[in-house]
């Protein structure tokens, strides 16, 4: 395990859990950009990710210190959490696939990994704000909503849930290993805010997107399209591809986590769902289409079956984030997209290979 960088010793960090990962060392740079010292604890489990934290050294000399571990090992995450003036907990294991493969790590991480944090803090440092990375994976399948095609795109038949999208009150329905492992976490970190009096809040997450994410097949689907895009190979669609996300810039994303912890005295203990809203929202045939204008490419799309626990359809209503955290409109997908496409232009990123599927009925895990 690195020890903590001489800059940080004796300071209050930031704890950042997965501050190597996508949305983690984006969130990462704006918290030192603001002034703040920045602890990562990251296994660096995921392929690429040596590259986010290389460039977070880099453009923050002084202000970032690292911790190069699992939540699977308590002393680590209970020396990181110990000294900290607040966590952002993004850590985990991400892909549905993965947890069908092994769903015993996946519990281990996500679900007992976050009750070892939270633990750690009630008994160390029970004041500090803990911001929770959940997903949209807690709501299931969301078969019983009845849907309609237009313009090669799922949407409710009812107009109003079309309008505003799914909300927290929406009953929870965990799905596939990762589900019930996320699921399981979103519900410790609430009810530690119950129980305990932690100052906790969760942020159910649908589809974030933008620089410093290594797209693949299992996780990250809008930059896996885009990088497979420019690199002239196919995409490989499970399903029919007219799924439809809500899909959200990660400035938009960061800038979330940051209101729910400056507001965590007024939302501690509550859920919110985070996304782009209705109007991000898109299908992933929709998606192909722009990347092929965007980059004057056309792009080879392959289909495979459809995978358990695919939801046809999930839209965040954002309308109790937006106004318990102060949020702006998201920034409109097309723009997002063309931002990524320049940020790959300067920065790119080779594709990762498409895997073969022996299960062919795997989970599908784009949120």
């Amino acid at each position: 395990m690195s020890r903590p960088a001489p800059a940080v010793t004796g300071l209050r960090p930031v704890l950042v859990t997965g501050g190597a990962g996508f949305i983690g060392c984006n969130l990462a740079d704006r918290l030192a950009r603001d002034g703040h010292h920045v602890l990562v604890l990251d296994a660096l489990a995921r392929p690429g990710v040596e590259r986010n934290l290389d460039w977070l050294r880099r453009t923050h000399p002084g202000r970032i210190s690292t911790v190069i571990d699992d939540l699977r090992n308590g002393e680590a995450v209970a020396a990181a959490a110990r000294k900290a003036q607040a966590v952002f907990h993004l850590a985990g294991q991400v892909a549905v696939t993965t947890s069908l493969d092994d769903p015993w790590s996946d519990f281990e991480v996500n679900a007992a990994g976050t009750l070892r944090l939270l633990e750690a803090l009630r008994r160390h440092n029970p004041g500090a704000p803990l911001v929770f990375a959940s997903t949209n994976k807690v709501y299931g399948d969301l078969a019983d909503i009845g849907l309609e095609l237009a313009d090669d795109a799922y949407r409710p038949v009812d107009t109003a849930l079309r309008g505003r999208g799914i909300g927290e009150d929406r009953r929870l329905d965990f799905h596939t290993p990762y589900g019930c492992s996320k699921g399981t976490a979103d519900q410790y970190v609430l009810d530690h805010a119950r129980s305990f009096g932690m100052n906790t809040a969760v942020l159910r997450m649908s589809c974030i997107y933008g620089p410093h994410q290594m797209g693949t097949e299992d996780q990250g689907w809008v930059a896996h399209f885009l990088i497979r895009a420019l690199a002239g190979q196919p995409i490989t669609l499970f399903g029919d591809g007219r799924q439809v996300r809500d899909i959200l810039f990660v400035d938009d994303a960061v800038a979330a986590y940051i209101a729910a912890w400056r507001r965590i005295e007024a939302v501690r203990g509550q859920a919110f769902n985070l996304g782009g809203g209705p109007a991000n929202a898109v299908s992933l045939r929709q998606l192909i289409r722009h990347i092929e204008m965007l980059t004057g490419r056309s792009v080879n799309v392959e289909f495979r079956d459809w995978r358990a626990g695919d939801q046809r359809y999930y839209v965040s209503d954002i309308g109790r984030a937006r106004q318990a955290l102060g949020l702006p409109e998201p920034l409109p997908w097309r723009d997002g997209l063309t931002r990524l496409a320049d940020w790959l232009g300067r920065n790119p990123v080779d594709a990762i290979p498409s895997t073969p599927h022996p299960r062919e009925q795997r989970a599908e895990a784009i949120s």
